[in-house]
């Protein structure tokens, strides 16, 4: 199969030729890359990467297809993918469609047969540039130009969040979560079952009365694409169910429970996103988180916060509590779907805290 020629161009000027694999049409958006090993489809299919393109640092996607099971979303939100290698023959047991298949029907281009290390050096040195994927035979001027008058997207939370409330159910449920939608990974919800938990579904601006009215056990604030200060809403929500009921942050949420206690982020130019390693401050041991983040914490001294988890060798503040408002948060992911899990016990400390506020109704 012939297939057309493609090109990668970033707003320094800098081109990367390669090969249409996917939806043919070109694409304008923030560019980052991702340091995984596995796990395209459910980067694909991740809304914290809405709108845009994401450099695969893994030299091979699509060697095991797209499962049904595995996605985080019911659509894709990202703008596109560069990678090394794409294989269209995939060998999996599990598959019901091809990486290709995947990105046609939802329009999303892919570039491969690009030097990725080149790529991931050049973002680097950029921080989070903006880029297009073009026709091959676009001049360099040509592509500059579109990139200059693509508007850059917004409110990336309000395109990604469910637009009424759903329902995931669990068979002899103990508990009730109210999840803040600002874009949830799906693995999420299904981890939350398998603790007992039925999970009620809701918009990013969902009132804190219209919540409380659902009676839950806890809430949590999921990871999404956006900054703190985009999305207020969220902002004034946690501040006014603070201390009420146990609160779970991932990503965006964490960094929402973070800035609510005086915490000041800072921007970290082209971000971690994908594998990272993490250490456990109470018990010292370093793990594998997923990461995607694009601010960080230095510190959250002169707050109410502990520190519970930190990057590693960076030492930014990758978790933190406040017993006292039962409230935890974590700026990698819990279920790291597909892998690793070695933070995903700590949905039992939310699941701890929400036993604790049974108990003390009860008594």
């Amino acid at each position: 199969m012939i297939r057309p020629k493609k090109k990668l161009v970033l707003e320094n000027g800098t081109e990367f030729y390669g090969t249409l694999f996917g939806a043919d049409c070109n694409r304008v958006s923030e560019i980052v890359f991702n340091t995984s090993v596995v796990g395209y489809q459910e980067i694909l299919s991740d809304p914290s990467y809405a709108g845009q393109i994401v450099v695969m640092t893994y030299p091979l996607a699509g060697n095991y297809g797209i499962t049904d099971e595995d996605f985080e979303s019911k659509v894709s939100f990202i703008d596109g993918i560069v990678v090394r290698e794409c294989c269209d023959t995939p060998s999996n047991f599990r598959l019901t469609k091809t990486l290709e298949e995947e990105l046609e029907e939802h329009g999303i281009p892919c570039v491969s047969d690009v030097d990725t290390r080149m790529l991931t050096k050049q973002i680097r040195s950029l921080g989070r540039p903006r880029a297009a994927i073009v026709d091959a035979d676009m001049t360099v001027e040509d592509a500059l130009e579109l990139i200059r008058n693509t508007p850059e997207g917004s409110r990336a939370v309000k395109q990604v969040s469910c637009r009424k409330r759903w329902l995931t159910r669990t068979q002899g449920h103990r508990f009730h979560v109210v999840a803040v939608d600002c874009g949830i990974k799906h693995s999420i919800l299904r981890l939350l079952g398998a603790k007992g938990c039925n999970v009620t579904i809701v918009p990013f601006d969902t009132p804190a009365s219209d919540i409380l009215a659902y009676n839950p056990d806890g809430i949590l604030l999921s990871n999404g694409p956006d900054n703190v200060p985009e999305v207020p809403e969220v902002n004034k929500l946690f501040s006014e169910l603070k201390g009420r009921l146990p609160v779970c942050g991932i990503g965006l949420g964490a960094e929402i429970i973070a800035c609510s206690y005086g915490a000041r982020p800072e921007w970290m130019g082209c971000g971690i996103h994908g594998d990272h390693p993490v250490r456990d401050l109470g018990s010292g041991r370093i793990g594998t988180a997923v990461l995607n983040q694009s601010f960080f914490f230095r510190n959250v001294e002169g707050t109410s916060l502990t520190p519970t988890h930190v990057t590693v060798p960076e030492g930014f503040i990758a978790g933190f509590e406040n017993l006292e408002d039962k409230v935890f948060g974590v700026q990698f992911q819990l279920e790291a779907a597909p892998g690793p899990k070695d933070f995903i016990h700590l949905i039992d400390k939310f699941i701890s805290m929400m036993e604790e506020q049974q108990n003390a109704k009860e008594n």
